[in-house]
């Protein structure tokens, strides 16, 4: 099956290049029989790709010209996931002009139209019974984020105003290596030139982008990955928790769901978390939800302050 959807994807890629290919052309590319091309050529079609085929002495096999986008070649599963994926991405933010949740929104309204005949009433029942909350969540530019995924692939540097959490606006110059999504939020881990160092910017704070056109050279990682570096930066004034919960780690990572949190069951019952908190009373009300027995292991302040509370407990 995987050689199958391979090829046909192939000879899908070899007609989108807008010429028309003799048969024999077409089956030399792709290293197959004249009868396995005519087939996989039925098989474009059963999808709804419009291939025209000519026969006889000059003929060819082409995709028609000036006809409508085809359909997505998308299997059951993918497409739900895709409708899915953008239902959700289109309920964190502003749904402001040009924003990634707000194109989002528009996609999900008509991906529809570029799906095979055969998917399209299943994603019409999908989107006539879904319901999505809108989170509040920064928007993020589509602009943005497409300038620098182009800065980064040709490894350009950029140069940006960006708007501190609490200070002013500063213009900055940066050798662009990763964008990050975390938390509902976007991020872009870079080479400040006028810091000498690494930084991590939020990209809804990034205004006046330009792509210098000017070349880096690439640098090593600070982490392990980009997302690993943000973690740091992000749990640096916070306390590491290490705790036993008596629940399975479904039930755990439920009542921790909005934090950065690594679990491991130990036993189908029994789960142990481990995350950055700056409060044991945060940490105390989340779990108080799970209806559950717990220890913490570390840091010992939330040990002595857990045990102190619940004393006082008692004694109401």
């Amino acid at each position: 099956m995987t050689d199958l959807t391979q090829r046909v994807l192939a000879l899908l890629a070899a007609l989108q290049m807008g010429r028309a290919f003799t048969g024999e052309e077409l089956a030399a590319r792709l290293n197959v029989s004249p009868r396995t091309l005519r087939r996989d050529v039925g098989r474009l079609r059963g999808y709804g790709y419009p291939v025209e085929a000519q026969p006889g002495p000059g003929g060819y096999y082409r995709l028609s010209a000036g006809s409508a986008m085809p359909p997505l070649l998308l299997q059951d599963d993918e497409a739900i996931a895709a409708l899915l994926g953008l239902a959700t991405l289109a309920s964190t933010g502003s749904a402001s002009g040009g924003s990634l949740d707000d194109a989002a929104a528009r996609a999900y309204g008509k991906v529809d139209q570029y799906l095979p005949k055969r998917l399209r009433a299943r994603a019409a029942a999908l989107r006539t019974s879904l319901e999505t909350r809108q989170t509040l969540a920064p928007s993020t530019s589509v602009d943005t984020l497409s300038v620098l995924a182009d800065a980064i692939h040709h490894m350009h540097l950029v140069a940006f105003d960006y708007a501190g959490a609490t200070g002013p606006t500063t213009a900055r110059r940066v050798e662009p290596h990763r964008q990050i999504h975390q938390h509902l939020r976007w991020y872009l881990l870079a080479w400040d030139t006028g810091k000498r160092d690494w930084r991590v910017f939020r990209t809804d704070r990034i205004t006046n982008l330009r792509n210098t056109g000017r070349a880096f050279t690439p640098r090593p990682l600070p982490a392990d990955t980009g997302i690993d570096y943000l973690r740091e930066g992000l749990n640096k004034q916070q306390n590491r928790v290490v705790l036993t919960v008596d629940a399975p780690m479904t039930a755990v990572a439920d009542a921790l769901k909005y934090q950065d949190v690594q679990l491991e069951p130990i036993t189908p019952h029994r789960t142990r978390a481990v995350l950055r908190s700056d409060s044991w009373q945060w940490l105390l009300l989340n779990l108080a939800f799970l209806d559950a027995d717990f220890t913490i292991h570390e840091p010992a302040a939330f040990q002595t302050a857990c045990q102190r509370f619940g004393v006082r407990l008692q004694q109401t």
